[in-house]
């Protein structure tokens, strides 16, 4: 799939639910392969909210019913209040679990100082300097592996803030999208680039191919952004999210191409990350200043959920890189024990 090639309709279609992992899934699975019905009372979840293995599944594919479904779970299980009940449920462990893992967080007024000194603050070892400095091919692939549940949807989460912002906000989210998504040209979409990096590392650009490899620490990546976008009230955290993400992006993006380049891989392969190198070196500044800025002095009430948002973003992503590095510093896969990229390849 040479640049300029668009990914084939097949592959851009909805997968059907991936195994179950545990009394919560299994329970879930059960009832959405039927039409819709009271599905009553779930059973307690068996392991973390926010991290757990079957807890972070389910709730994954209950927020992908808003994406793009699975076909074999009826359309109009989307809007079912007994379902919508069921989520509400997992939400609420969830946010209480993503609260604990961000902890106090002191007032702003000023909402861009505040970013940039979570930011500038003390950090963790570096997954990105890994990669490119002594990970493996075999660990390039996983790092791709791990992030095709959000990059092939990339932007479309943080795209539920549009209509619920307004003025200098709205228009400073609308140029950052437009870019996400290739300014209207489909071979140009992140999604469509991040499908060819996938295809160019000898991995399936399908959509979903490898979510039954994805560990919980990784789907909660994704939780959290369907969490901020699917809820108004929290549209302040999403921006704060977002924020994070542009602020972030542009050295990370630069290691992971080298990193390709280093294991011999050509410009199809790099073009993603080098895209984003180049347009979030000016995406930060607009989603710092103009964004999250922005929509604390149209709505001050919002600034503490901008901070929240970014904080949560941060310690989500400090989780999920300290489990890749853990797993490859032992030797392991980082993927689902016992279980290899080339299976689902």
């Amino acid at each position: 799939m040479p640049y300029g090639d668009i990914v084939p309709p097949y592959q851009l279609a909805a997968a059907p639910l991936p195994a179950p992992r545990g009394p919560f899934t299994d329970w879930l699975w059960h009832h959405l392969r039927q039409p819709p019905h009271d599905i009553g009372r779930p059973p307690p979840l068996a392991d973390d909210p926010l991290y757990g293995d079957d807890s972070a599944l389910g709730l994954y594919c209950l927020y992908e019913l808003h994406y793009r479904g699975f076909p074999d779970v009826d359309d109009r299980w989307e809007w079912d209040p007994t379902l919508l009940a069921v989520r509400a449920h997992v939400e609420a462990a969830f946010d209480e679990r993503v609260r604990q893992e961000v902890g106090p967080l002191a007032p702003s007024a000023d909402v861009p100082a505040a970013l940039h000194q979570l930011l500038n603050g003390p950090g963790g070892p570096s997954l990105s300097a890994y990669v490119a400095e002594i990970g493996t091919l075999q660990q390039l692939r996983e790092y791709a592996v791990h992030r095709s549940a959000y990059q092939l949807k990339e932007a479309d989460p943080h795209t539920w803030a549009l209509p619920r912002l307004t003025g200098g906000a709205k228009a400073a989210m609308v140029e950052i999208q437009a870019d996400e998504y290739g300014q209207g040209f489909e071979r140009d979409m992140h999604q469509t680039l991040y499908a060819l990096t996938l295809t160019e590392l000898g991995l399936s650009p399908a959509y979903h191919a490898y979510l039954g490899l994805l560990p919980g620490s990784t789907l909660a990546t994704t939780n959290l952004v369907s969490y901020f976008g699917l809820h108004r009230r929290l549209r302040g955290a999403l921006v704060g999210h977002l924020a994070v993400f542009e602020m972030t992006s542009v050295e990370p993006m630069g290691r992971y191409a080298a990193a390709l380049r280093r294991h011999g891989f050509g410009p199809a392969a790099r073009h993603f990350y080098e895209v984003h190198v180049v347009a979030d070196a000016h995406h930060q500044q607009v989603a710092g200043t103009a964004l999250a800025g922005g929509l604390a002095a149209q709505e001050p009430a919002l600034a503490r959920d901008i901070v929240f948002g970014a904080h949560a973003v941060t310690a989500i992503e400090a989780n999920f890189s300290r489990h890749l590095l853990t797993s490859w510093q032992a030797d392991a896969t980082s993927l689902r024990i016992g279980r290899q990229v080339a299976a689902a390849s």
